[in-house]
């Protein structure tokens, strides 16, 4: 079985799995946004911080990458991710058909955000940023996570206009 994972958020730059191959990937009818409460990883239950989830939106496109895991370690990446992604079961781990760069269609598995979860959000802009530049988790500073997000849709050419302004606005209320 062949298995390819779609990246959109920390799977850019942090796979924690071997990847075989990685091709730029678009999938249609989600939005990347922050979106998820994060209690773990880069917040806490006291003061969550917040995180990039796929969001379900008719005519909406995500850019990110898909990545081929090594063949023969397909159970294990889906043990590591599974850990990983589903630590407070606000993601519904999916599958869902990507349109890749050279034109080829393919399916991937994706986390996306559950609506009825109590770790979803849809906040404005402002109250992202304010959040965002105070919140510490497991893993770090929220800070640190839109940063590395935001550098790396850079390096990819993938344009996110409310990561930039996030961004801008996050250095700001640091400084």
């Amino acid at each position: 079985m062949t298995l390819w994972v779609f990246g959109y958020g920390s799977l850019l730059w942090n796979p924690g799995f071997e990847v075989a191959e990685q091709r730029h990937a678009r999938l249609a009818d989600y939005a990347r946004s922050f979106c998820m409460r994060s209690i773990h990883h880069r917040g806490s239950e006291e003061e969550p911080g917040l995180v990039l989830a796929l969001d379900a939106h008719r005519g909406a496109l995500c850019d990110g990458v898909a990545f081929r895991a090594q063949p023969g370690t397909e159970d294990e990446t889906l043990a590591y991710l599974r850990e990983r992604e589903l630590v407070s079961a606000a993601y519904v781990e999916k599958t869902v058909t990507l349109d890749l760069d050279g034109g080829e269609r393919i399916d991937a598995l994706a986390y996306v955000i559950d609506r009825d979860h109590v770790q979803y959000c849809r906040l404005a802009l402002e109250e992202q940023a304010v959040i965002i530049a105070r919140a510490v988790g497991g893993r770090g500073p929220n800070t640190e996570y839109l940063y590395n997000t935001a550098t790396h849709l850079a390096e990819l050419g993938i344009p996110d206009a409310e990561l930039d302004w996030l961004v801008d606005r996050v250095r700001v209320l640091t400084a």
